[in-house]
């Protein structure tokens, strides 16, 4: 999960519900049932969806209460159905309730990147070409959703801005050129990609020239995508970007670029159906 700090996301999203107090004053509404009451509850989905985010509902009932106990009948990656239960929980029915939204807010929304992504993923079946998430990530979720993109069968572009090179229109003009901006990006991190974003077939030409491991398409037309394929005769890996639609990915893969990314997949994500529901006795 690439180090995902999970413990400390729960930590603070538990910390916004109870105003960075104890559970047990926290939590005015829990404090009306007794004490020592238990329960058994389960968290069910109201519609289709690939789930992800299991490991943040379990750390935030453990971090309410190491005694509370988790049966997870499905997994990440899952394909699940319309009122499918997802997991079991049994234990303090105070700190069970307490856990509820932050629980739920985690699985709606990784769910809803990993599903969102599958249904991409599934445009591109039988191609090579690999979909891509982007830094266009929710604050405070970006590991997260990078992980919920893989569970959704799609591949991470760079993490963050330390581990790739991705050189754009204003690198390249503080640089004073395509060529210079890679020459140094060699020289600094010779070991890391380096990736170079073209706005026309000129300066996909500069950038084939300075041996870039990636050229990025921005807003690119399919003629001009074939075109740039062309020219590019296999030298450097392509990407496409700008404008990414699900209709367009049909068509995009078979033009022969080797990724296609799109922001969406994480900045425009809509939340699972979930429920919690308490089980009668």
């Amino acid at each position: 999960m690439h180090n995902i700090d999970i413990p400390l996301a729960v930590q603070l999203a538990l910390s916004e519900d109870l105003n960075g107090q104890d559970a047990d004053l926290g939590d005015i509404t829990a404090n009306l049932i007794p004490k020592e009451q238990e329960i058994t509850a389960a968290i069910i989905t109201r519609e289709h969806c690939v789930l992800a985010g299991s490991a943040w509902v379990t750390e935030t009932f453990l971090q309410l209460n190491k005694g509370i106990d988790l049966q997870w009948l499905a997994k990440d990656g899952d394909k699940l159905t319309p009122n499918q239960t997802i997991v079991k929980i049994t234990g303090n029915a105070r700190h069970i309730l307490t856990g509820e939204r932050t629980a739920l807010n985690f699985l709606q929304t990784l769910s809803g990147t990993a599903t969102a992504v599958a249904d991409c993923v599934a445009e591109l079946a039988g191609t090579s070409t690999q979909l891509l998430d982007t830094r266009k990530t929710l604050p405070g979720m970006r590991l997260a959703q990078k992980y919920a993109v893989r569970c959704g069968g799609g591949t991470n572009h760079r993490i963050g801005l330390y581990d790739a090179y991705l050189i754009k229109e204003n690198h390249i003009l503080a640089c004073g050129s395509i060529e210079n901006a890679v020459k140094q990006a060699r020289q600094a991190h010779c070991q890391l990609k380096v990736e170079v974003e073209v706005e026309n077939i000129e300066e996909l030409n500069q950038a084939i020239s300075a041996e870039a491991d990636i050229v990025m398409l921005d807003n690119f037309s399919n003629e001009m995508i074939e075109q740039a394929v062309a020219i590019n005769a296999g030298r450097c890996k392509l990407e496409v970007s700008g404008n990414i639609t699900k209709p367009r990915l049909k068509a995009l893969s078979g033009l022969g670029v080797d990724y296609i990314s799109s922001g969406a997949l994480t900045k425009d994500v809509k939340a699972i159906d979930l429920s919690l529901r308490v089980l009668a006795e």
